[in-house]
């Protein structure tokens, strides 16, 4: 059985002396010697990672420029990151066609920049979609400041990775402030702030006309779906409220798509699965921050058919990102 992952995870020399100095800085005081070892790991884009995909059977990664991306970035540094780390990936994948596809970095504080990225990656680069890492310095893809690189990918018929990323300062500040710096950076960001943020972003983008302005768009999020799928019924009740065209479920079920991302967890497979059915759900492992060795022994133990577990370890990802 092919296995396709699709929140696979690099760095660059740039990105970490920029946008990504402090989320380095906050892993190592965390970390220690285990932050050193996913450094190592997320800089490598040949034998080694390759070497770790063939012990762990999985046959490709779909990459994406890791957390927090450009997003947090004035735009004349977001450009020139964005366009060094496609440069890189680019190559990687030319070296490695089979193995390895990639998700585009985009400038999103430059709109106009991140369509032309967009566009010149997709034509002569061959990337899959792009990924963008949660809001801009506060403001969310339901801004129509945005809606030029929504469109773009539409127009291409890709999908968009909606990666989380943490709060914006106040909400941090409120919210997740008063602890040591370890455990609220840890609070804010992957142990409860990331995915509360990106369910956020995503209802958002449903209650600000996104998908009905653009509605072929399809967004990917990870870590089973963020919360959404536990919440869907509820967002139900919300849509009697709005002017939308469709229902937030309908949205969810029909714009949405859902990866593991290192929720190796089958009770909430389970409730993702009863909410949107298994041709919305794809199998990823968070490299290098979760085990590939076992992600895929999670998914060979799913509670499904042997049809729907091919669907979701690749069937689903060949069609969406054309693989």
């Amino acid at each position: 059985m092919r296995t396709i992952t699709l929140e696979e995870h690099f760095v660059t020399p740039a990105f970490l002396d920029g946008p990504g100095r402090e989320f380095r800085q906050n892993m190592l005081k965390s970390g220690g010697a285990r932050a050193e070892k996913i450094f190592e790991q997320l800089g490598d884009m040949g034998a080694r990672r390759l070497a770790e995909m063939d012990a762990a059977g999985i046959d490709m990664q779909v990459l994406s420029l890791n957390f927090p991306g450009t997003e947090q970035s004035e735009a004349a540094e977001a450009i020139a990151i964005a366009r060094d780390a496609n440069d890189i990936l680019a190559d990687a994948v030319k070296k490695n066609p089979t193995r390895f596809a990639g998700l585009a970095a985009l400038p999103t504080a430059a709109p106009d920049k991140a369509v032309e990225e967009l566009t010149h990656r997709i034509r002569q680069g061959g990337f899959k979609g792009a990924v963008i890492n949660g809001h801009n310095r506060g403001r969310y893809l339901d801004d129509q400041f945005y809606w030029p690189i929504l469109e773009c990918a539409e127009t291409f018929n890709v999908p968009i990775y909606l990666h989380p990323t943490l709060p914006p300062k106040g909400v941090m500040a409120a919210a997740y402030g008063g602890f040591p710096p370890d455990i609220s950076f840890l609070l804010a960001g992957p142990g409860w702030g990331w995915h509360i943020e990106t369910a956020t972003h995503v209802i958002r983008m449903m209650l600000g006309g996104v998908f009905d302005r653009y509605p072929k768009l399809q967004i990917v999020v990870g870590h089973m779906g963020e919360g959404l799928p536990f919440m869907l019924p509820r967002l139900e009740a919300l849509s009697r409220t709005t002017k939308l065209q469709r229902s937030l479920g309908d949205y969810l079920r029909q714009n949405v798509h859902y990866t593991f991302a290192g929720f190796n967890f089958t009770a909430t497979f389970l409730n993702l699965l009863l909410e949107v059915g298994v041709d919305r759900i794809m199998f990823s492992v968070d490299y290098p921050y979760g085990s590939m060795a076992e992600a895929h022994a999670f998914l060979k133990q799913l509670p499904v058919s042997a049809a729907d577990r091919a669907r979701i370890a690749h069937g689903n990802a060949e069609r969406l990102f054309g693989l």
